[in-house]
């Protein structure tokens, strides 16, 4: 592959003079402009669906939709007509200009709600010009013919856009609440109710509204893309793997998704009760049925704007670690597709039902709960509110009707104060404390096991023998074996028709992955895998140092941050032990050590320096030298380049923090306007010679 250098961006970050409040559409065409100048050939953007009132892209409110917050409302064929003929609406856009001028990171919820008025005040006077209700203006049936022929004409060729358009009207009805608390006559609509309701004349204006939205959004994306495409300049996309539960997918298309798990990530150093991101799993064999329509739909959309696009999460195309929405954490989840053990099995090697009952149920002992109540009767009633004694031991068990932590924290038993509140989230920690997950009974004779990720912190595997231990590690190497070879021929039998559907480019987010069968399945699929510099490493060997540059493979994209992680910057002034070993690896200290003696030694690129833009442009111009064909890094670290566009604050130029939700996230600008950074000669110099190191 041809060698390129490029840049990620979310949209909503770029700041020129015709978009203040947050980046849109059309901005990237002044983008274009400046990576031409810097000789980037690549822009690659976050998702800009639908995400409705969620700030982060990867919650999506639709695998289709473009996000409206993003349509430039001022270059919209309709708009200088409105603003002259419409004082209500020329009164909110300029309203909408005073409000919105530039900050360092934007309000998403007022923006989002200022642009959605904007736009139904535009679709208003559309309505009223085709009632002929507009003084002075030709209007009427015949504009009203015209207009309907171009967005019927438009829906017809988006067929999803019937089940967005009703869903995102009946959310407005709602006042955005979730649709599992809508009556069930809407909450559980078929394909044939959901076209009945598109097709009611009463709701047409209604429904048109969001077709118009969208359609406006596309030619808006559509115009900037093919500028980008003009400056032979390529365009990433990003398509997230899972859809928020609250979308008009998982609404209109139930069979799709398994509702009764949701998606995360196993425990961790950092999260020692994993991550539950609160999405549901794919029915992968219901989607399968129908020749992966849907997925094969996401791909031919995105193939409008994009040359490339990125796999969000391709660990989960292999498994998906899956836990019950009856959890509020990932603990006990599990791989999905995952292989079992047998009660079989597990007798055979000597394990009694006694003893399985021992590994796959929590055993509580009183005085956990004893040592907060301080009494031992008061310990006893609470126990006795959830749980089962063990015979008469001071030992219970959960009863049966308790089926997740979510349970004991809803539990109505329990009152409002602290001493309760500490006895749940102890009851919580029992709750996960075991060995085995127990599935449903295969038969009246059999069960199902699984090993809990973390099995080894648990009460029961500490209390086994060493034998005990060595038969059950034993079967739990068997189940991986056996499990690698289900993830393997999971993956290919998605992402074969997903990626062969499209001409674009397939690049997997791949982060954290150990998998025995993952790099062969992309070298076979032609999927571009990620190396994140920093993590890079020989992680198994001394010092843990980093992987050298020339032995990155050319099928890879290499990059020194991505939207979750922190910046270079904090990188760099944070994680000292990791810049230690990056600079070791460039050599950095025996370079210094050539220079002359009288070189002042603050003038030395050394660990301990503080970070300023000669540290940033020796770790680009090193990070450069790397031999994968794609070289794409943040435009935070691009800007670092420059001393003079550094935030006071070093953490707000962070994208997002993972596992915080809160208005800080994904609401990011950049600190000067495109047009300032097109005319900074000096930075641009800088990047056309980090592009010209990596393309050597």
């Amino acid at each position: 592959m041809k060698k390129i250098t490029g840049v990620t961006v979310t949209l909503a970050s770029l700041y020129t003079k015709d978009c203040p409040g947050a980046g849109d559409f059309l901005a990237l065409k002044d983008f274009a402009d400046f990576c031409e100048k810097a000789g980037l050939k690549l822009i690659q953007l976050l998702p800009v669906n639908d995400t409705g009132t969620h700030s982060s892209p990867y919650s999506g409110l639709s695998a289709y939709a473009l996000h409206p917050i993003y349509i430039r409302i001022n270059a919209l064929p309709e708009f200088q007509e409105a603003f002259e003929h419409d004082k209500t609406f020329a009164a909110a856009y300029k309203r909408f200009q005073k409000e919105f001028k530039y900050s360092p990171r934007f309000d998403y919820d007022k923006l989002l709600e200022s642009k959605t008025t904007l736009l139904h005040l535009l679709y208003n006077y559309i309505d009223k010009k085709i009632q002929g209700k507009v003084k002075g203006v030709k209007g009427g049936s015949s504009y009203g013919e015209q207009f309907f022929l171009l967005t019927e004409r438009f829906a017809r060729k988006n067929k999803w856009l019937q089940a967005y358009a009703v869903f995102k009207n009946l959310k407005d009805d709602a006042m955005q609440s979730s649709w599992k608390s809508w009556p069930e006559e809407l909450a559980h609509m078929d394909e044939k109710h959901i076209k009945l309701r598109w097709n009611n004349k009463a709701l047409k204006i209604s429904h048109n509204f969001f077709v118009w939205c969208q359609l406006r959004a596309h030619e808006q994306f559509k115009e900037a893309a093919d500028y980008v495409k003009s400056k032979d300049i390529l365009l990433k996309g990003d398509i997230p793997i899972l859809m928020n539960e609250d979308s008009a997918d998982c609404w209109a298309h139930p069979e799709y998704f398994n509702q009764e798990l949701r998606a995360g990530s196993p425990p961790d150093g950092e999260n020692p009760t994993g991550q539950n991101w609160g999405f549901p799993t794919y029915s992968w064999d219901k989607i399968a049925e129908d020749d992966f329509s849907w997925w094969k739909q996401r791909g031919k959309l995105a193939s409008q704007y994009y040359s490339a696009f990125r796999i969000d999460h391709i660990l989960g195309f292999f498994r998906i670690w899956a836990v019950s929405q009856k959890e509020s954490t990932a603990f006990l989840g599990h791989t999905v597709p995952y292989a079992h053990i047998s009660t079989t099995e597990l007798e055979e090697a000597g394990f009694d039902e006694d003893r399985l009952k021992w590994l796959s149920q929590p055993h509580i002992p009183t005085k956990a709960i004893e040592d907060i109540t301080w009494n031992h009767d008061e310990a006893v009633a609470v126990l006795e509110k959830l749980c089962d004694r063990v015979k008469t031991e001071e030992l219970w068990n959960f009863k049966k009707e308790v089926t997740g932590d979510n349970f004991i924290f809803e539990c109505r038993f329990f009152e409002d104060n602290d001493k309760d509140w500490y006895c749940k989230q102890k009851l919580a920690e029992y709750w996960r404390n075991r060995c085995l997950i127990e599935e449903p009974a295969a038969s009246e004779t059999e069960s199902f096991y699984i090993p809990v990720y973390s099995y080894g912190s648990s009460t029961a595997w500490q209390s086994l023998n060493g034998e005990e231990k060595e038969k059950l590690e034993k079967i739990f190497e068997k189940l991986h074996e056996e499990e690698n070879k289900l993830w393997k021929e999971q993956a290919l039998s998605v992402l074969t028709p997903i990626t062969e559907e499209t001409e674009m480019i397939p690049c997997a987010e791949d982060l954290g992955v150990n998998l025995e069968c993952i790099g062969e399945v992309l070298k076979q699929l032609n999927i571009l895998s990620l190396k994140v510099i920093r993590w890079n490493r020989e992680w198994q060997k001394d010092g843990q140092p980093y992987i050298p540059f020339k032995d990155y493979p050319e099928l890879s994209v290499a990059t020194t941050s991505v939207h979750d992680s922190s910046t270079l910057r904090q990188w760099w002034n944070e994680e000292k032990a990791s810049v230690e070993a990056f600079m070791k690896m460039t050599e950095a200290d025996a370079e210094a050590e050539k220079q002359d003696s009288e070189t002042p030694e603050e003038e030395k690129i050394s660990a301990q320096n503080k970070f300023t833009s000669r540290e940033a442009a020796y770790v680009l111009e090193k990070c450069a030298e790397c031999s994968s064909a794609w070289f794409i890094n943040p435009l935070q670290d691009y800007l670092f380049m420059d001393d003079s566009l550094y935030l006071e604050d070093e953490n707000a130029e962070r994208i997002n923090v993972p596992g915080s939700v809160n208005s800080f996230n994904w609401t990011y600008r950049i600190p000067v306007s495109v047009e300032q950074l097109s005319e900074n000669k000096e930075l641009v110099e800088k990047i056309k010679k980090l592009c010209e190191i990596h393309s050597r």
